[in-house]
């Protein structure tokens, strides 16, 4: 699923950044998300191996290895193969595109092999999520995004990186993995999450207000897209972890996210 999301979140910025779609520009925003997608399967399964051990400590069922689905030789032959492909499909992408997805994803590779367990694994969020829009901008116009979009990028992966955790912390208390999230706690972990959801909309509504290239409609939605984000993400982390409001502050701050994202896209 978050691969999906990744590589659906950089395609569609990848045809929004275009000033008209042509038979061409699909073509360059296709082979933007062909390039994610592969990187993403490495990053996927890649985890899916370098945890086999812990995930069946843990008798995690929503693990195919641990589950016995499949064998952890496969899938680590498997993140193999995605890598390879995702060297060749990022090549097709120029030089810039290409070399800056391969640092994102040998960033997230990085972060499944050791540095979750580190009180930086934030960093690997923030390098990858912040190199999406870039990637995406450089294979279709040659060009970097504006900083604040960069930024923002960054934030909503490093958002990301602490909701995700607070659903897991039985496990990852169990198997020992214990990043910045996980020591600081699944209730603040929430609200670390909310400031930088905050953060992250207050830099897009930053480029939309000071933007004339986009025009009224899409500015008043954009900005209510992103306040809506906010104030779900702020609702989320004020909710109690460990009751039964625990899973619908999670549930909330994954649909703040999503709000946030879809201000992002309503401002490429």
């Amino acid at each position: 699923m978050p691969s999906a999301a990744v590589t659906v979140f950089a395609t569609a910025y990848a045809l929004a950044v275009q000033n008209g779609l042509s038979v061409e520009g699909w073509g360059r925003a296709g082979s933007v998300g062909a390039a994610i997608l592969a990187g993403q399967l490495c990053v996927g399964w890649s985890n899916d191996a370098f945890d086999a051990s812990r995930d069946q400590v843990a008798q995690r069922a929503d693990k195919p290895i641990s589950a016995g689905l499949i064998d952890a030789r496969v899938v680590a032959a498997s993140a193999g193969c995605a890598a390879a492909a995702a060297v060749l499909l990022s090549w097709r992408l120029g030089d810039d595109a290409g070399l800056y997805h391969l640092i994102a994803v040998l960033s997230a590779v990085g972060y499944n092999a050791g540095l979750k367990s580190t009180p930086i694994s934030p960093l690997p969020y923030l390098v990858s999520f912040g190199l999406l829009p870039a990637i995406a901008s450089l294979a279709v116009l040659g060009g970097w995004p504006p900083a604040s979009t960069i930024g923002a990028a960054a934030l909503l992966g490093a958002g990301a990186h602490f909701a995700n955790t607070v659903g897991d912390t039985e496990a990852d208390a169990l198997t020992g993995v214990r990043g910045l999230p996980q020591r600081i706690g699944p209730t603040r972990s929430l609200s670390v999450m909310a400031v930088l959801i905050a953060l992250a909309a207050a830099c897009l509504l930053a480029g939309v207000l000071g933007s004339d290239g986009i025009g009224l409609l899409r500015k008043v939605f954009a900005v209510l897209l992103l306040l809506a984000g906010v104030a779900l993400g702020i609702t989320g982390a004020l909710g109690r972890i460990g009751t039964s409001g625990g899973r619908a502050a999670f549930r909330l701050t994954l649909i703040a996210v999503a709000l946030v994202v879809a201000g992002f896209l309503v401002t490429a």
